[in-house]
């Protein structure tokens, strides 16, 4: 017979238990087996304390298995909660293209259909509550459309007599509607680009008019911009919004497209870039500024980037560190051919994702790239042929943070989960001042762009947000029901993990931002055990012909 021996340690309580049955305690015990027996070993943490895993015979956060040879010894580490400490897993999970107001707009609606208390929340104005907690209800919010009179191929013209009225989206496929530089800035004014004087987003029913009668969308008009859904649509998305923490002064760092915000993701900055890399020919192809994941290696702090080949040309498995390197923004920074070389095992196939958690190797840090191959980033349908369908992202992302929840890493994780930018539909708060990343103004503005023609403004540097976009923060520590109204811009998750592991801050941007701890209860965590949210629904119709 071998002795297997057991202790919990560390700040926190917690029990252990053994498959087969003979160890069951929350201190040292001690049990006998017989040579050769396969063991399974189960920490579970007590109420406010995390699980921060084992040592002896097995290492990492999950289930400790191994066969008895000898007399063995393991050590399962709890920590009390009650600071951010308990944090040792942050799962970094944002989407594509989606503005607050198309996607969480309906938010006090589903609460009031669902029995949820009402809370302050600047969603769309028509489903606030007619008292109550301000901002109380009011219009649908309506801007100018195309004139009627100026059909394609005219191009669309603004006209104010001619208004198009936020409205319920029946399709879950919408043609894309574009937040690049110039139509970013439309959206703030049309009529003032350079933002000279207050915002008043009335433009971007224009944008989208005008961009699909470029590309030959059936929609000239633009009034997909206008459009949201809601809780019956989004219902996986709104459950998590309502139980966990969410923001409705949460925004994408720039006024530009995709790759400029996903570099603020990383770096906290574009160093200058309105474009992606190589959009002209005095571009860099890579950006040299230090990322986020330069702090962690150097910190000895274990990252990882997680990508979904599906629909990619990458083939495996296994698959090649250069190849997955192309699924991921790091590509726009020299650091990635460090990756390449050096840290192979740091970006890796989203399988891989779904193995740490079991395994209990899941890193400190994980970014989850957009699944844009495979269709299920969320972004509008680019082309008329490729119907892409947001309940099947949303599907993908429910598949993704449930397998967190019934993980044993999620007691001591937090999931942020987000969009990368706006996607030039419609949001009725404007973008906010914020400091310059680096005192760098844009260097790859073209002939003919906003803020290129001597007509400048505020909004022609980077000294402000983008638009809003949806935000839940999901841990065991989350608040329930918890809506933030501190303005940041989402290099705030930067802060957080600078925060938590007194890293420097990697610009200006990332410094002046909050840290995220008010989204959290590390005394009195409300969800040890994570809630059952219902599965996304996969109904909704998709189409592109017609509207709504």
């Amino acid at each position: 017979m071998m002795q297997l021996t057991v202790q919990a340690s560390g700040t926190g309580a917690g029990t252990i238990t053994s498959s087969p049955a003979g160890i069951n305690c929350g201190a040292t015990c001690s049990a006998s087996f017989e040579s050769g027996t396969s063991v399974t070993l189960t920490a579970t943490p007590s109420a406010g304390a995390t699980f921060g895993g084992w040592s002896g015979a097995c290492s990492g956060t999950g289930a400790c298995t191994f066969t008895l040879s000898a007399n063995t010894s393991v050590t399962a580490t709890f920590t009390q909660g009650g600071s951010l400490a308990s944090i040792q897993h942050v799962v970094i999970l944002f989407q594509e293209n989606r503005s607050l107001d198309n996607y969480l707009g309906a938010l006090r609606q589903y609460w009031a259909q669902n029995g949820y208390a009402d809370e302050e929340f600047d969603g769309l104005p028509q489903f606030n509550p007619t008292t109550g907690t301000a901002p109380l209800q009011g219009p649908a919010p309506s801007i100018p459309g195309c004139d009627p009179s100026s059909a394609p191929p005219n191009d669309c013209i603004w006209d104010p007599n001619n208004p198009v009225t936020s409205y319920h989206l029946n399709t879950m496929c919408t043609e894309n509607t574009s937040p690049s530089w110039n139509e970013a800035h439309v959206d703030w004014n049309y009529n003032d680009q350079v933002g000279k004087y207050p915002a008043k987003n009335n433009g971007f029913v224009w944008t989208a008019g005008h961009d699909a009668r470029a590309v030959g969308y059936y929609d000239t008009n633009g009034i997909r911009a206008m459009g949201y859904y809601d809780g019956t649509d989004l219902n996986f998305m709104y459950f998590m919004a309502s139980n966990f923490g969410t923001s409705d002064r949460w925004f994408h760092p720039a006024m530009a497209r995709t790759n400029i915000n996903r570099e603020y993701l990383i770096a906290a900055t574009s160093h200058g870039y309105a474009y992606p890399n190589g959009h002209d020919a005095a571009d860099t192809a890579q950006l040299s500024v230090q990322t986020i994941y330069q702090e962690l290696q150097s910190a000895g702090i274990s990252w990882k980037i997680y990508v979904n080949p599906q629909g990619s040309s990458c083939s495996g498995p296994p698959y090649q560190a250069s190849c997955l390197m192309t699924l991921s923004y790091l590509q726009n920074f020299t650091f990635a051919q460090t990756v390449i070389s050096k840290y192979p095992q740091n970006i890796a196939p989203i399988s891989q994702y779904f193995t740490d958690l079991k395994n209990g190797t899941l890193p400190n840090v994980a970014m989850i790239e957009p699944a844009s191959d495979a269709g299920l980033d969320e972004h509008g349908s680019d082309s008329d042929k490729y119907p892409a369908n947001v309940q099947s992202g949303e599907v993908y992302v429910e598949s993704l943070i449930n397998a967190l929840m019934d993980s044993n890493a999620w007691a001591s994780s937090a999931l942020f989960f987000s969009f990368d930018e706006s996607g030039g539909l419609y949001d009725h708060v404007p973008p906010q001042a914020m400091p310059s990343p680096d005192g760098i103004a844009p260097v790859d503005l073209q002939s003919g762009d906003v803020c290129d023609n001597g007509y400048t403004g505020p909004t022609c540097d980077f000294t402000y947000t983008g638009y809003r976009v949806p935000l839940v923060v999901i841990s065991p520590y989350a608040k329930k029901h918890y809506v933030s109204h501190t303005i940041a811009d989402y290099t705030a998750v930067l802060k957080f993990i600078e925060t938590r592991w007194n890293l420097p801050a990697l610009t200006k941007r990332d410094a002046a931002q909050m840290d995220m701890t008010e989204f959290f209860d590390f005394q009195n965590p409300p969800w040890m055990t994570p809630p059952t949210p219902p599965a996304q629904s996969t109904s909704g119709a998709c189409y592109l012909d017609h509207l709504p």
